[in-house]
């Protein structure tokens, strides 16, 4: 039975915009489709970044998001797990501008922060430790509330969904049965796997929000359960939700679900990641557009672009420098400094890089320009 949850909050409308890429009527994907050959070569392109943010190795740093401030100034904002705190860069240069909030329970306190989105002016943080969601309001980071500390176990990602009557969020609940003598997190058995993302559905009404726990979802089959989850999104357009498994012992590829938690029987990528699947985004054109997914490469990370509908790899490319991505963020406003908008990627734990997607699109043979 779902349970209520009030929470204050204002909210200010301010969309992404979408980006590029014209092309063909969306397909149904399936595993064989969207998975090439084991033995296909593959190439991958190398770009520069186009800034680094200063290297902090003390804070952990786990996930970016971006905001457009009331200035016009882009804020890169990113979660420190090691040091409970939230730090602020300028989106166009990698500057440090802030760091937000300290260790505790309170509002405006963290516990181990982790995935992090940006929606109107809403930002919203998974709390590993505290296992629940936090919101705060832009660009004054004003603690709103709190969500979901009765049902999360073990917390790590979420995907925010802007609808019509509200917010509809999803967070994955990565929680194991300890460790092993060898130190290896014990996953629990496959009929336990039914609750590995939570989806609530948020609300407002003046100056209250309400958060319901709307569907626990997981499927328990072989193929389609969620062993080890912590990155996710959505396409809302043809009703995917995108989910990392990074049990590497099992598979590394990503995993198709409805929004309303089906697993469709599809899965891609098991083939083309040679490390851990780690961060995904999703960079719309038109109707059309890409997957950006990760591969966490301890010395070099990798990111592979799918097609958007058949879930087939269009092209793949690395940095000179970044390496050890967790979370990344698809930036799709247009900027000063990126006009066409810019991909930013964790750094091995201590920092951000960005790349300019024009400079992407021009190495993988993309479009710029996109139909309606």
């Amino acid at each position: 039975m779902a349970r209520r949850i009030n929470l204050l909050a204002a909210a200010l409308v301010a969309a992404l915009a979408v980006g590029c890429t014209p092309t063909g009527a969306p397909a149904e994907a399936d595993s064989a489709a969207a998975t090439p050959a084991a033995d296909t070569p593959r190439a991958v392109a190398t770009l520069a970044e186009a800034f680094l943010t200063p290297m902090t190795p003390a804070d952990n740093i786990d996930s970016p998001a971006s905001w457009q401030a009331p200035d016009g100034a882009t804020w890169l904002i990113a979660t420190a797990k090691a040091t409970d705190k939230l730090v602020v860069y300028d989106g166009s240069s990698g500057k440090h501008l802030r760091d937000v909030g300290s260790s505790g329970t309170a509002l405006g306190q963290f516990d181990r922060p982790n995935g992090i989105s940006v929606t109107d002016d809403l930002l919203w943080i998974v709390e590993r430790d505290n296992h629940r969601v936090q919101v705060l309001s832009l660009p004054d980071f004003t603690p709103l509330a709190v969500f979901g500390a009765q049902d999360l176990r073990k917390p790590y990602g979420l995907w925010v969904d802007k609808r019509a009557d509200g917010y509809s969020v999803y967070v994955t609940d990565s929680w194991d049965n300890g460790e092993d003598a060898a130190g290896k997190d014990i996953l629990p058995p496959l009929p336990e796997l039914d609750k590995r993302v939570r989806q609530y559905r948020v609300t407002r009404d003046g100056a209250k929000l309400e958060a319901t726990l709307a569907a626990s979802i997981g499927d328990t089959s072989e193929a389609g359960a969620l062993r080890v989850v912590e990155s996710i999104w959505g396409d809302p357009a043809n009703d995917r939700l995108l989910i990392a498994e990074e049990d590497e012992s099992y598979a590394s590829e990503f995993k198709v679900y409805t929004l309303a938690g089906r697993f469709t029987g599809t899965t891609f990528g098991r083939d083309v990641f040679k490390a851990q699947a780690e961060g995904v985004m999703l960079r719309t054109c038109g109707k059309d557009g890409w997957w950006i997914t990760t591969e966490q490469g301890k010395q070099r990370s990798v990111f592979h672009l799918f097609d958007r509908h058949t879930l087939k790899p269009v092209g793949a490319f690395q940095g000179n420098t970044v390496a050890n991505t967790d979370g990344i963020w698809m930036m799709q406003q247009p900027t000063p400094r990126f006009p066409h908008g810019a991909l930013y990627a964790v750094h091995d734990d201590q920092g951000v890089v960005a790349f300019d997607w024009q400079a992407i699109a021009k190495q993988l043979s993309l479009p710029l320009e996109c139909g309606a």
